[in-house]
Formats: structure tokens, sequence, C-alpha cells
């Protein structure tokens, strides 16, 4: 039975980043959701958005790419989305719960280091260097504090709570495998 890691956590946080570098570390295959979901369907993200009249309803169709990607037959870590543990994402990850051996992951940090991670794409998900301004600053730090308090209760369920605050990007897989294994055993005996 394969094990899939699913990592979640609010835009900008680092899911990506430390979702490659856990499945290094671990020799599993990784995926960026956003990234799998605009080969899907052979469209940017804000495009796909914009064809959906609901933000519910693009959630429903990335959540086609999730259940396909959670039954590779690779182990697998997936980064996720900022809404991963809520509606489709939510149902397709409970659906998996019970068949297979998977865990989720919801990493947090300060507000003020996710500001300086902060990265912007264009309409064709190609990254933009822009620098920000003092009063720019403060305004996307209030909404990397109201992304946080939305986010929140749906973040919680994760199985796992990992803070990398004051942490270094090489010690956070060896820290997420050992809360693993500190929190199932079953599981933790796949893991290196």
């Amino acid at each position: 039975m394969t094990v899939k890691i699913y990592i979640v956590g609010i835009s900008c946080v680092g899911k990506t980043t430390i979702g490659k570098l856990l499945a290094d570390y671990l020799d599993f295959s990784f995926y960026d959701l956003d990234t799998e979901v605009e080969v899907y369907y052979q469209k940017p993200i804000e495009i796909l958005q914009s064809d959906c009249l609901t933000m519910n309803g693009y959630r429903q169709k990335a959540s086609v790419v999730l259940d396909l990607l959670i039954k590779t037959p690779e182990n697998a870590v997936i980064s996720g989305v900022p809404s991963g543990l809520r509606d489709a994402y939510l149902q397709v990850y409970k659906k998996h719960k019970k068949e297979i051996d998977i865990k989720s992951i919801n990493i947090i940090d300060t507000p003020e280091n996710i500001l300086n991670r902060l990265t912007f794409y264009d309409v064709d998900s190609k990254c933009l260097d822009i620098e920000l301004d003092e009063d720019e600053k403060k305004k996307y730090l209030k909404k990397i504090i109201g992304d946080w308090n939305y986010f929140k209760k749906s973040l919680s369920r994760a199985d796992l709570q990992i803070n990398i605050e004051n942490t270094s990007l090489t010690q956070i897989p060896g820290l997420i495998v050992k809360e693993l294994k500190e929190i199932d055993n079953h599981f933790s005996q796949k893991l290196k």
C-alpha cells in the first residue's frame, strides 16, 4: 500500500518548497496541486477560476486532480492549497483516508515571515518580480492575517500541525518525519 503526505497551509507559507524537500528526503514523488491542475485542464489557474461561476465550482474541478494524485501508485508528497481541507478537497481527502495511508500536514509560520516570501503571478501563471513598498507590505500583512483567520478552522483538521518559525529549511523534513512517527506508528513504519 502506498503512502501519501498532503501538505496544506495558507498562501506562501512554503508548501511547495517544503513538499519538494520532504519528497527528496523520503525518496517519494512530489506533486504540486496547482501545477497539476494547470496540466490536467491545460489552462492557467486564474483562467480556470474565471471560467467557474464560484470558487466552490473551481474547487470541485481541482478536487478531481487531487483525487487522481492521491490514487497514483507511488509514495508521494502532494503540496495542496489554502482550502485543501475544505469543501470538495476535504471530501476527496476523507474518502481516501478510509482507503490508504495518507496524512495531512498544516505548515504554520508567522505572518511576517510569510510576507517576506510573497510571490505574485500574472494571468498565465508566470512569476512576477514585484518589490513592495511599506504601505503595500502593511496591506499584504493584513491580508495574510485575514487569510490565516479565514482558513484556521479548516487547516486545524490536519493530522499534524508543524510550526516552521525559526527552523531552517534543511531541518524541516526531519522534523516532519519525526512528528509523523510520533503520531502514528503504523504509518511511520513506511517512512525511512
